[in-house]
């Protein structure tokens, strides 16, 4: 957050690791935060998160009965570039009672190559975090909004978000 990339990267890249080795540990297997987090740690890092996207795909995601395990199959999908299909997954996430609609936007948008419909996701999500009082670990960091838009940016849909001390500072 304060632009130590390079040193914040090994402890993303740690973390990712941990994540991993917590599940092979035998964490229950709709554990989906542990695929997600992997994933997003290494697109912070600014690693391809190839090999956790895998990790999540292979492990059911995209068939999974709750909507964690589906967004991380859908957020595996687009790590991957696999865009049609995490389209088309994305959207079983709209419309949800049980999932921030935000979220599922950004995630459609991105996969739709829309960038107005990614900008304006992207803030919401970013206002939904801000509007939150509990983050995990106390860190108070917008992390979904930081790996959307490394996706978006990946596609050249990045948006231009307004300041926040939730995002790093520019």
């Amino acid at each position: 957050m304060d632009g130590r990339r390079d040193e914040a990267a090994v402890w993303l890249r740690r973390a990712a690791e941990r994540y991993r080795e917590s599940w092979e540990a035998g964490a229950p297997s709709d554990s989906w935060g542990r695929p997600i987090a992997a994933m997003k740690a290494l697109l912070l890092a600014g690693d391809t998160a190839d090999a956790a996207a895998l990790w999540a795909l292979a492990a059911g995601a995209r068939d999974a009965d709750s909507p964690i395990g589906r967004y991380a199959g859908v957020l595996a999908l687009l790590v991957l570039g696999e865009d049609a299909e995490a389209g088309v997954d994305a959207s079983t996430l709209r419309g949800r009672d049980d999932f921030p609609s935000a979220v599922a936007d950004s995630l459609a948008a991105i996969a739709a190559g829309d960038r107005e419909g990614f900008a304006r996701a992207v803030e919401d999500v970013l206002e939904s975090f801000e509007q939150r009082a509990d983050y995990l670990e106390d860190a108070r960091v917008a992390d979904t909004v930081l790996a959307v838009q490394v996706l978006a940016s990946r596609r050249g849909l990045e948006a231009d978000l307004r300041e926040s001390e939730l995002l790093p500072h520019r």
